[in-house]
């Protein structure tokens, strides 16, 4: 029976021996120590470089973004100043552009009251002008009448003033009088 029993519990897979425990348990431990000593803190030192290299790119991330966003920012400032300045420019284009429009309205204003003024000039040159040479021509006329029908000279120029100028005081009072007729007879 004794002889069975070793025979039964040395055949018995599922028990292991006492001694394959305690070796196993010791080369467990030795292991342990060994790569707890060595290979554990390459582990960690590796796993921590790629903690920091993972943290620092999300940090180095977040950093490029606001600074992306902060040059966004600026360049939407500048984009609307750029803007202001513009609407700025041409608003003030177009007031100079008025101005110069009002200017130049003014000075061909200007330039037509000139030649309206130097052409009525002209005009009262030319026609006092007229006048007088009508004046000269019909006291020639009226001297040489007035010779006919008198029948003596007016050789004497004082004479001769004196008649011209009563003569043409009476066509003058004639015109007169034939101007304001027609307006005296419609009313």
């Amino acid at each position: 029976m004794t002889t069975t029993l070793l025979a039964a519990e040395e055949l018995n897979p599922l028990v292991p021996h006492t001694v394959e425990i305690i070796v196993g348990l010791i080369a467990f431990a030795l292991l342990f120590l060994l790569l707890r000593r060595t290979v554990f803190p390459q582990f960690e030192k590796i796993y921590a470089e790629r903690t920091d290299k993972i943290e620092g790119g999300l940090k180095r991330a977040e950093e490029a973004q606001q600074e992306a966003d902060e040059l966004k920012r600026q360049y939407e400032e500048q984009l609307a100043g750029l803007r202001a300045e513009a609407a700025r420019i041409r608003d003030d284009a177009r007031a100079e552009g008025q101005q110069i429009k009002a200017e130049l309205r003014a000075q061909a204003e200007e330039e037509a009251a000139r030649i309206r003024q130097r052409g009525e000039e002209q005009i009262a040159a030319a026609r006092e002008q007229a006048v007088r040479q009508l004046r000269g021509e019909v006291g020639g006329l009226s001297v040489q009448l007035a010779e006919r029908l008198i029948g003596e000279s007016l050789a004497d120029d004082a004479r001769r003033s004196a008649t011209v100028d009563a003569f043409l005081a009476e066509l003058d009072g004639l015109a007169e009088r034939r101007e304001s007729a027609p307006a005296g007879g419609a009313s």
